[in-house]
């Protein structure tokens, strides 16, 4: 049977066509650290994959498409198949565990912590041995490995959440705290939750991408795509026995934390603040607004002006960073569509823009322009609602709500769970939010755009 030594949560288009492309690299050089695929909730991609003995096309998407078959993946573990994946927990080649499972995956509250009433919690608190959550499943490995006498294996959080490790340790001691004392300081004490930071533009898998690739001779049910440009970075506390991860191009950093807050700030920022004026405007994809000179123009301003300003002192070259972004963002064979970056903006914009706005306000500085892409937003969430089209947002009908009322900004800034009160009621935030706002309704967004 083939080795595996890293066992992944959650094998959707991201982690096949940024991780994997990694490890796959990696097995040229040690072969013992293939990857076994676990679904806990969809068989379809798994069962893709098996057909396929885990080999699938990763195209990448720059001015030239250039495709790579990878095959990191070994063994394969959907629904119903808990028996083999808690077997493959216990194996002591097992070095790292890794999960791509979305956000809400990890069972979290609002703060960070573990969510003790959501419903796989719930379930797993009950019946630890059938676990249906990420976390239950860590905690039943770990727990395993603890009773046959073995170190724990290294659980590598792959999300984009803010000092993701800290947090999914906290968990998953939390949970084991609940079920077993002792296990849950065994667990706090010898197991190390690495922070990560992963970046590539991957676009949902399409028919066009089966056809390009079955057109270049590769027959394919899952293939994957991506921009040219990717990054893994992981906290530098990796424990003696695991994967050579830096010769495959994987930056070990003391400090991922500056990577993170760049990304959040000035690449997630930068796509939020395109998608909600660009869809204003009457654009479809980054690129396109990206093509658009005074926009992309103004985009560059509030990165390289307001947003790079909160992220100094920084190990990064912050100008040449946020330079590199804008270049991938004008990537015309990546056709990410503005309307994508615009769901969730309740959830995304605190990380993205606000503790932005809230840096930039304690430094003395303004936040004119800074206002206008929050302004954008209410008034893409106004015209939304107005029209009775989706609004794809877990606020959805708070959002709808305020956007109908009479004052749509004034409703959107009670928002307590967007905007705290510290900030929703500083005359220095709420007075440019209600300039910018008052103004484009008045200008319209271009004509904005161009007065500053």
């Amino acid at each position: 049977m083939s080795a595996c030594g890293i066992v992944h949560f959650g094998p959707g288009a991201f982690h096949r066509a940024h991780q994997a492309d990694y490890v796959d690299r990696l097995l040229e050089a040690d072969p013992r650290w293939g990857i076994a695929a676990v679904s806990l909730r969809s068989p379809g991609t798994i069962e893709a994959m098996r057909r396929q003995a885990g080999r699938y096309t990763l195209a990448i998407l720059d001015e030239e498409t250039s495709l790579r078959t990878l095959a990191a993946h070994r063994r394969f573990f959907g629904p119903g198949e808990g028996d083999g994946v808690r077997s493959l927990l216990g194996d002591p080649a097992v070095r790292i565990v890794s999960s791509t499972v979305t956000e809400k995956g990890y069972c979290l509250a609002g703060d960070g912590s573990l969510d003790l009433g959501h419903p796989d919690i719930v379930h797993d608190l009950a019946d630890p041995d059938r676990p249906v959550s990420l976390v239950g499943w860590l905690a039943l490995g770990l727990r395993d490995r603890r009773a046959a006498g073995l170190a724990p294996f290294t659980p590598l959080c792959c999300d984009n959440m803010v000092s993701n490790g800290r947090k999914l340790g906290a968990a998953v001691v939390e949970y084991a705290g609940r079920i077993d004392g002792e296990l849950a300081r065994w667990i706090a004490g010898e197991t190390i939750f690495p922070d990560t930071m992963v970046d590539s533009i991957t676009p949902a898998t399409t028919d066009s991408l089966r056809r390009l690739v079955r057109d270049r001779g590769y027959d394919d049910e899952i293939p994957v795509s991506r921009e040219a440009y990717s990054a893994w970075i992981v906290e530098d506390v990796l424990p003696p026995g695991s994967p050579d991860l830096a010769s495959a191009g994987v930056v070990l950093a003391a400090d991922v934390g500056a990577w993170e807050r760049a990304k959040l700030r000035i690449l997630n920022g930068a796509h939020s603040i395109l998608a909600y004026l660009g869809l204003l405007i009457g654009h479809e994809t980054v690129a396109e607004a990206m093509a658009d000179g005074a926009l992309a123009g103004f985009v560059e301003r509030l990165v390289r002006d307001d947003i790079a300003a909160t992220l100094a002192p920084s190990p990064l070259d912050l100008q040449a960073y946020a330079g590199g972004i804008l270049e991938r963002f004008r990537n015309p064979a990546i056709g990410h569509k503005l309307s994508q970056i615009a769901w969730d903006g309740s959830q995304k914009l605190p990380y993205r823009l606000l503790d932005t706005i809230a840096d930039s306000l304690e430094a003395g500085r303004g936040v004119e322009r800074l206002a206008v892409p929050l302004a954008a937003w209410m008034l893409f969430v106004e015209r939304q609602a107005r029209a009775g089209a989706e609004i794809v947002d877990p606020l959805a009908a708070r959002l709808a709500e305020a956007g109908r009322s009479a004052d749509p900004v004034a409703g959107l800034l009670t928002l307590r769970q967007v905007f705290p009160a510290r900030l929703a009621e500083d005359p220095r935030f709420r007075g440019p939010v209600e300039a910018a706002t008052a103004a484009m309704r008045e200008l319209g967004p271009r004509a904005l755009i161009d007065s500053l």
